[in-house]
């Protein structure tokens, strides 16, 4: 029986993991397709179904290039 009730609240009590693999990539794959950017991000261009492609801002500093 303690098998059981671990198990259902494994599966259906905890919220899932949110898998970002899947989700619609945008500016030279750097970027994702969302509702609302969040506050580290900036809005670089628009996708499809009236999705924002938001970007994450990098600190002056640090340089992706480098």
């Amino acid at each position: 029986m303690r098998t059981f009730l671990f198990l259902f609240a494994v599966l259906f009590l905890l919220a899932p993991a949110r898998n970002a693999f899947f989700d619609e990539k945008c500016f030279k794959l750097n970027g994702r397709c969302v509702n609302s950017c969040r506050k580290n991000e900036e809005l670089v261009a628009l996708c499809q179904k009236s999705l924002k492609c938001c970007l994450t801002l990098q600190p002056c500093w640090k340089s992706k290039d480098d």
